[in-house]
């Protein structure tokens, strides 16, 4: 048998497991998660043609997907890499590059948010920054424009926002406020891949932008993340940075024995003729994913709309479903201006004397409904960062209040009208013994 008949046999039997494959819920019994990745057998078949192409660094796919993506968010640069934590590094880490105009300097101040994800507010952190935490809207569980206005001072040189479970931010507002005092703003998109303002989407108003690919996010590559970019002279620190810190400019699916460049091998170290491949012009890691993960989000991608339509759909199923309950939970806000496709559905509860959360949650989980809670509630209240320096502008009273009483159900794709209506029945039933 041929090598192309052998291939086309590990095709016809991944279609067929597939056809064969049924999840059956079993309410009570079959555990609801929060979020999962949602595939089927074509992104099975890109990762499989792509292993058995024999390349498994960043390529070809590598190079698709970020041009697939530059479409989707409406702007010019992506750099794929293993993760969203990793992209705000990056994106971090290039903001302070010499080669970048008004470059950030260890010392300066950034503006964000205590109600956060650690992986946010440590990249300000790993580059001597001086993290600037406001408190939150006790709705959007984004920080307010008014706060941050009045927040900025001659030390301040950026803004790191995230756009918390894909609710997006006033952007108009914080817009004005960037252009105003000159900042820097790096929006932190990982929960808000698809999630608009004014019409434009998340992640196409910052200098850089970054996403998760993480099997819980809007779409996944198993791990993986990005960093996107208008600017050209961003994208290629950013490049660098992720690529140990080359100078090298070539893209991952270039494979041209003069470089890019068509002058390879004509570069010098002091006066020592050296391949650009292996010339390092900054300090960068190897955060890159590999082609294999790249497969599996170019038909991920394919899929995005569909994914889209399902969130807010299931969304709007959990609030209409449980509004009924407003007396208890304080329930999410998105602004007038805002579309967002949400990453998950947060109650926080108005009264910790009526309601405990750590016993309501239990009782989910004990019924076989996953459950997370706002990520590192306040940030600065977590044992990681009692040594850290890092200033508070005004007080943190809604942070705290969502650190000791939110949580957050999943709407993701994978959910049936089935798990849906389990779900309320299940939520509402614990409502009514915790008030017996």
């Amino acid at each position: 048998m041929s090598g192309d008949q052998n291939r086309e046999n590990v095709r016809k039997n991944i279609i067929e497991f597939f056809k064969q494959k049924h999840d059956e819920f079993i309410p009570g019994k079959t555990r609801i998660r929060y979020a999962g990745a949602v595939y089927d057998e074509k992104e099975i078949l890109s990762m499989v043609d792509t292993l058995l192409e024999g390349w498994f660094g960043l390529g070809k796919r590598g190079a698709e997907f970020e041009r697939g993506l530059s479409s989707l968010i409406g702007v010019k640069n992506a750099v794929l890499a293993n993760s969203g934590s990793s992209a705000n590094l990056i994106a971090i880490s290039t903001l302070l590059d010499k080669s970048v105009k008004s470059h950030l300097n260890p010392g300066d101040e950034v503006i964000t948010p205590a109600v956060t994800f650690p992986t946010t507010f440590n990249p300000l952190l790993q580059n001597g920054l001086i993290p600037v935490v406001l408190d939150v809207d006790p709705q959007t569980y984004n920080l307010n424009a008014s706060d941050v206005a009045k927040a900025v001072t001659e030390k301040t040189k950026a803004i790191m926002l995230p756009h918390t479970l894909g609710n997006p931010n006033e952007m108009d507002a914080i817009m004005e406020i960037v252009e105003k005092h000159n900042l820097f703003i790096i929006e932190d998109a990982c929960d808000a891949l698809g999630s608009k303002y004014a019409g434009r989407m998340m992640g196409s108003f910052g200098n850089i932008a970054t996403f998760s690919f993480y099997p819980a996010h809007h779409l996944t590559m198993g791990e993986g993340g990005a960093a996107v970019t208008n600017d050209d002279v961003l994208a290629k620190v950013m490049t660098s940075i992720r690529d140990w810190g080359r100078a090298c400019w070539c893209r991952t699916d270039q494979n041209l024995p003069e470089g890019a460049c068509n002058n390879r091998f004509n570069f010098k170290i002091n006066d020592i003729p050296y391949d650009h491949r292996y010339i390092y012009s900054r300090i960068g890691y190897n955060l890159k994913p590999t082609e294999i993960q790249a497969a599996m989000g170019v038909e991920q991608l394919k899929k995005f709309p569909q994914f889209v339509e399902a969130r807010k759909k299931n969304f709007k199923f959990l609030y209409d479903s449980l509004y009924e309950l407003e007396d208890i939970f304080i329930f999410p806000k998105s602004l007038p201006k805002s579309d967002p496709c949400w990453f998950a559905f947060p109650l926080t509860i108005k009264d910790r004397s009526r309601l405990d959360r750590n016993r309501f949650v239990k009782a989910l989980e004990s019924k076989n409904i996953e459950t997370r809670l706002m990520f590192a509630g306040n940030i600065i209240r977590q044992p990681a960062y009692a040594d850290s320096k890092y200033k508070v502008f005004g007080k943190l009273d809604n942070a705290d209040h969502i650190m000791c009483n939110t949580f957050f159900l999943g709407v993701f794709p994978g959910m049936t009208e089935g798990k849906l209506n389990y779900m309320v029945e299940t939520f509402k039933t614990c409502i009514r013994e915790a008030r017996k």
